[in-house]
């Protein structure tokens, strides 16, 4: 799944482990995270939604092609 979280969290001057803190989780999950080898539960899709002001589908593209 392609994410946004890379970009987002740079606009910001955030580092991983200010994401990983925002959202209660590891540093290593949020790069696993935007590197693509793990995609987020809906939980942890919707506190990121939270934490960004964003909807989901503005971070998270599910490369389907709906």
């Amino acid at each position: 799944m392609k994410n946004r979280l890379k970009v987002l969290r740079a606009e910001r001057n955030w580092t991983q482990a200010d994401l990983a803190l925002a959202l209660d989780v590891s540093r290593q999950t949020i790069n696993a995270i935007e590197t693509g080898k793990f995609d987020p539960s809906l939980p942890l899709a919707f506190k990121a939604a939270r934490v960004f002001q964003l909807r989901i589908e503005d971070i998270f593209d599910d490369e389907e092609g709906a």
